[in-house]
């Protein structure tokens, strides 16, 4: 037996006690606004695909990025963000909804099927899975999620693609767009996930700048409110970094930071 076949052996035993944990568990995936050209998008749509053959559960949750700004750029719109969270008016909202909930959406799902997943895409208005406040315009705050549509879909072994527009909690026909960080958070703690997974643009979280090489592996949940006010996380990681510590206290056993920009990187970590 060639090098090259013991090696290949030994990546897969390696792996097999990862695989044993995560077995029949629930993952979340929130790639959020993370700009992904069709190679990063089909290595995440690969290490989705993989962890399903082995039998852990996938929700992938995604929310404004570079299509939806372009379209509204395109419309004469520009986006402002407040506390880390787009302000969507109504006439953007209309923009916003048909990009993501169809062009992204699909596209997600399709990739995902192409590589042999079988995948299904939903926004949060179908089967009452999320429903919101007005916050600012058609920008709402999540009030509540009901996981019921997707425990359904994953015990048939679909896997859920979220875009996260929510419902109006008044009963109305309203749509609000709501941030794919707290969507994400809400569902791993509804669904009683073993993890949570963000994709953000850059993961170095950094004591000392000039140090580069040596970024801070892991954090406790106390830890994180005094990081973000030194600065230790940045601004645009922590909501990401909020909501995290919120799933973990209602419940899920882990959330990760992962460089969306690296591809496979959800496989690698869960095997590390």
């Amino acid at each position: 037996m060639s090098n090259t076949h013991l090696d290949r052996a030994k990546i897969l035993t390696e792996a097999l006690p990862y695989i044993q944990r995560y077995n029949g568990k629930i993952v979340v995936v929130n790639c959020g606004g993370v700009a992904m050209d069709a190679e990063l998008r089909d290595a995440v749509a690969t290490d989705i695909t993989m962890l399903r053959l082995v039998g852990i559960k996938v929700v992938l949750v995604h929310g404004i990025g570079p299509e939806v700004k372009q379209a509204l750029a395109q419309s004469g719109r520009e986006l402002v963000q407040k506390e880390g969270v787009y302000q969507i008016g109504p006439e953007a909202m209309e923009i916003l909804q048909e990009v993501l909930c169809g062009k992204v959406n699909k596209s997600l799902v399709a990739t995902l099927n192409k590589l042999g997943s079988k995948s299904i895409g939903l926004c949060g208005i179908d089967g009452g899975l999320m429903t919101a406040r007005a916050a600012e315009g058609c920008t709402g705050e999540l009030v509540r999620v009901d996981s019921t549509i997707l425990e359904t879909f994953l015990a048939q072994d679909y896997t859920p693609v979220v875009a996260a527009v929510a419902q109006g909690a008044d009963g109305g026909e309203t749509v609000y767009s709501v941030s794919a960080n707290l969507t994400a958070a809400r569902l791993a703690v509804a669904l009683k996930a073993e993890k949570l997974i963000h994709l953000v643009e850059s993961t170095k979280l950094l004591r000392d700048p000039a140090a580069p090489e040596a970024p801070i592996p892991e954090l406790g949940l106390s830890q994180v409110p005094a990081m973000i006010r030194s600065g230790v996380i940045p601004p645009e990681m922590a909501l990401k970094a909020n909501c995290s510590v919120e799933a973990v206290r209602s419940g899920v056993r882990s959330a990760t930071l992962l460089d969306g920009s690296v591809p496979h990187a959800i496989l690698l970590s869960l095997i590390h």
